[in-house]
């Protein structure tokens, strides 16, 4: 068995108590601020390929986004592949680890445990200030379409509709995240967090689906007019200080709990997070029968999604079209569930019969 540490950040962070649980939200509103306490996760995730046959790879997202709301404190991993590296995607610097077995391999294992520090998002859309723009190259980028994210056609006529009305980016911005929570809905039958294939959605009318789908749609609807903006692809990792159990982990489980999320960059703000999916999530799972946004628990959180993020959630990478390093199967649309590939090709991800792995959080106390 091998174990190696392979990240390190550059400066150590305190370890912090975690925040106790405050009431629910219609009781005594948990406000997010920016630049409040840092808190300490550990996330642990284990594969186990159950059927290995020839040569076999994994490739597991790396928490690889160190801003001042999140840092990668450490990561180390054990198991007994053969060979074991961090790759990076070249597009968007997503890191991955990467581990490879021999045919000869019958039991192959590899886990890998991360400590992450985060602290909540917050902007006050109230009061801009003064903010480095984009470069043109930068704003052409986070203007791009992605192979599941196009800017024209359905999606750039959508795009003009939704923010007819409006003036300035933040009233853009606002009128598409308005757009998504009126005109979407989160469908339980959907795999996983969804595809993200928003020309399909608006071609056949059925804007359900989950985070991977709404907040695409988000994004894909803003990059059509104009707005440079990006999806965001993580982890939950603990309860919700909202007292929302929809927002939230409710065990040391992470293994379904992956969440995406949406950025957009505004003069005077910067890059401001998003989140319209999980207003719908709101709507659909905290209580126990489906609501409305008219409900005052759907109302209370609502406008701290658009400007915030509460950080009981980590963040892997923001790549698309993600091809795999050493990998014989097609790209992937995003790299937020562990990847694996023998010599049958490539394993669903969403498969736990064929595809074991689990993923644990812990929340470090001082």
């Amino acid at each position: 068995m091998q174990r190696r540490t392979f990240i390190a950040a550059s400066a150590a962070l305190p370890l912090v108590a975690a925040i106790p649980t405050l009431a629910r939200a219609q009781q005594l509103p948990y406000r997010l601020r920016a630049g409040e306490s840092w808190r300490v996760f550990d996330v642990t995730t284990r594969v186990e390929i159950v059927f290995p046959e020839g040569e076999t790879r994994v490739w597991l997202p790396m928490p690889s986004i160190n801003e001042d709301w999140q840092r990668t404190v450490t990561s180390e991993w054990s198991g007994n592949a053969a060979r074991v590296g961090t790759v990076h995607d070249r597009r968007y610097g997503a890191a991955i680890l990467y581990a490879e077995w021999g045919a000869n391999e019958k039991t192959p294992m590899i886990e890998v445990t991360s400590r992450i520090a985060t602290r909540d998002r917050w902007v006050d859309l109230s009061r801009p200030g003064k903010v480095v723009p984009l470069s043109p190259e930068e704003r052409a980028f986070h203007t791009a379409p992605t192979d599941l994210i196009p800017t024209d056609g359905i999606v750039a006529k959508t795009a003009r509709s939704a923010v007819a009305r409006a003036r300035t980016d933040l009233d853009k911005a606002r009128a598409i995240y308005e757009w998504v929570v009126l005109n979407t809905h989160r469908d339980p039958k959907t795999r996983g967090c969804g595809i993200g294939d928003i020309r399909s959605m608006l071609e056949t009318g059925n804007l359900g689906g989950k985070c991977a789908d709404l907040n695409a749609l988000y994004v894909g609807l803003a990059r059509a007019v104009g707005l440079p903006a990006r999806d965001v692809y993580g982890l939950r990792v603990a309860k919700s200080q909202f007292g929302y159990r929809s927002l939230g982990l409710g065990s040391e489980n992470a293994t379904r709990a992956q969440h995406c999320r949406a950025e957009v960059w505004l003069a005077g703000f910067g890059w401001v997070s998003v989140d319209p999916a999980d207003v719908r999530k709101v709507v659909l799972e905290e209580r126990p029968q489906s609501t409305t946004l008219d409900d005052p628990l759907v109302k209370a959180v609502r406008p701290q999604l658009f400007g915030g993020w509460e950080m009981n959630w980590i963040a892997y990478n923001r790549a698309h079209d993600v091809a795999l390093q050493g990998g014989k199967g097609p790209k992937v649309g995003f790299l937020m569930y562990p990847q694996g590939e023998t010599a049958q090709g490539r394993i669903d991800s969403l498969d736990p019969d064929n595809f074991k792995y689990t993923i644990r959080a812990r929340e470090i106390a001082a």
